[in-house]
């Protein structure tokens, strides 16, 4: 069980969902199955995706180590995992900016990469939890950042051609993918566009074909 004191030194925004997660074990814990997934999305009921109380724990001890190490989580996950270099006109209130191919998402490969998440939510074992990160913006709602209805049919159709078109064509079903992506205050990595995809028992050899590029 988490202490106070932990919960003072957390190096993120908690839900209440996590609080109550860090209250209990994991031995308590279910994780989400595909049907809890699609409701939650569904309902943009996303404050309530959960990872297990351990998992939480851990995440937060790496989260506060990357940011005494990098300064902030954005900065390690751009050095360490894309390879991306900011631009100079980058500023840490306005998040890091990156020459791009097009100034439209996803519309050039170059300007986006697929990684699995590094610390997915607390789904089953079937689920696949990988993560799109774009060198370009999605125009969203300010403050709250909701995605804009032109934004959210942008993103459909770079997900209806790159996950769910290849599902297709492996002959797999296409109703194996959910997307979504958080609205600003359950993102722990702010100012890094970034979509969550889901893919339900997609094979290896697929996954390795969408990481890859």
């Amino acid at each position: 069980m988490a202490e106070d004191n932990d919960l003072r030194a957390i190096p993120f925004d908690l839900t209440e969902t996590d609080r109550d997660n860090l209250a209990g074990g994991d031995e308590d814990f279910h994780p989400h199955n595909w049907e809890d997934l699609k409701h939650i999305i569904a309902a943009n009921n996303l404050s309530i995706l959960k990872r297990k109380p351990s998992d939480l724990r851990r995440y937060i001890t790496w989260t506060s180590q990357m940011k005494a190490t990098f300064g902030s989580i954005t900065s390690f996950v751009c050095s360490q995992r894309l390879f991306w270099r900011p631009l100079p006109s980058s500023s840490p209130e306005g998040g890091p900016l990156f020459a791009c191919s097009s100034q439209i998402p996803y519309a050039s490969a170059s300007d986006y990469k697929i990684l699995p998440n590094d610390w997915p939510y607390g789904i089953s074992p079937d689920i696949s939890h990988l993560v799109v990160w774009s060198k370009v913006r999605i125009p969203d709602q300010k403050p709250e950042g909701y995605l804009t209805p032109e934004s959210t049919a942008l993103v459909q159709d770079f997900v209806q051609r790159t996950f769910i078109d290849r599902l297709v064509s492996a002959q797999l079903a296409p109703d194996d993918v959910l997307w979504f992506r958080n609205w600003t205050g359950l993102q722990s990595v702010r100012g890094l566009e970034h979509i969550h995809v889901l893919v339900r028992d997609a094979p290896k050899d697929l996954l390795d074909e969408w990481i890859r590029g």
